[in-house]
C-alpha cells in the first residue's frame, strides 16, 4: 500500500489532515501530516520541501498530496525523492518564475472571488468562505490548529524549473467558495494539461468529506 505525504495549505497546520489520515489508515495506507516551518521568516518554498523530505524519511511508494497553496511545495518534493504519485486537491498549480504572491493575478482569482461572494454574499467570514460545510466544531479546531504564516515564501520566485514528471492528477471541490469550480478547472487545464477531477465539497474536503476524500485517493493509487 501506500504512504501518503498530506502537505497543508497556507498557515495550516498538521492537524487539518488527522480524519482524512485516519480514513487512509482505515484503507490500509499509512500517512504522513506534514507541518511546514509557516512562523519562520528565514523559511522559503525550499524550506517547505526540505521539511517534507525530513519527514518522509526513508519511506516509499509515496503519494504526495498537496492542499492549496502547498501546491507550491509538493513538485519541488517530486524533483527531490522518489513519488509514485502527485495529487492537487484545490491545490495552487505553480508556473516556473512565478512568485506565488502573483499567482493571484496570474490567474484572475480576484474576478472569480468577486462573481463568488456576488452569489453567496459579500465578504463572507472565514467560515462562509472556506467552511461552510464543515461541523462548527471541527471547523473551530482546525482554525486552532492554523499557523501565523510569515511572507517569505510568497514572495520568492518559484525555485523549480517544470513541473515533475510523474503521474499528476488534480481534484477541485464543486462548492468551494475560495476557488470556484470554473476558475479551478481552467486553472488545472492551463496549467497541468489535464482534465480535473470534481468532488463536493468546500475548499477543505479533508474536514467535510474525508472518507469520500480518502476513496478517490485510494483509487488515484490503486489504478496507476
Amino acid at each position: 500500500m501506500a504512504t501518503f505525504v498530506l502537505i497543508p495549505g497556507g498557515g495550516s497546520g498538521p492537524g487539518y489532515w488527522s480524519l482524512l489520515a485516519a480514513e487512509l489508515r482505515e484503507r490500509g495506507h499509512s500517512a504522513v501530516a506534514v507541518e511546514l516551518p509557516y512562523e519562520e521568516k528565514t523559511a522559503g518554498l525550499a524550506e517547505y520541501a526540505d521539511a517534507v523530505v525530513e519527514a518522509v524519511g526513508d519511506q516509499r511508494d509515496l503519494v504526495v498530496v498537496a492542499h492549496s497553496f502547498g501546491g507550491f511545495t509538493a513538485p519541488l518534493v517530486c524533483d527531490r525523492i522518489a513519488v509514485d504519485l502527485l495529487v492537487f486537491v484545490a491545490g495552487m498549480i505553480p508556473r516556473p518564475g512565478e512568485r506565488p504572491t502573483d499567482w493571484w493575478q496570474n490567474t484572475d482569482h480576484a474576478t472569480a472571488l468577486a462573481e463568488s461572494n456576488l452569489r453567496h454574499g459579500p465578504d463572507p467570514d472565514v467560515y462562509a468562505l472556506f467552511l461552510h460545510d464543515v461541523p462548527r466544531d471541527l471547523a473551530d479546531a482546525a482554525l486552532a490548529d492554523s499557523r501565523d504564516q510569515a511572507d517569505t515564501s510568497a514572495n520568492a520566485v518559484w525555485p523549480g524549473n517544470a513541473l515533475p514528471k510523474v503521474p499528476t492528477r488534480a481534484l477541485i471541490c464543486a462548492d468551494d467558495r475560495f476557488f470556484p469550480l470554473e476558475f479551478m478547472r481552467t486553472v488545472t487545464e492551463d496549467r497541468l494539461g489535464i482534465t480535473p477531477d470534481v468532488m463536493p465539497g468546500s475548499h477543505h474536503p479533508m474536514l467535510s468529506r474525508p472518507a469520500e476524500l480518502a476513496d478517490r485517493l485510494h483509487t488515484y493509487w490503486t489504478t496507476l
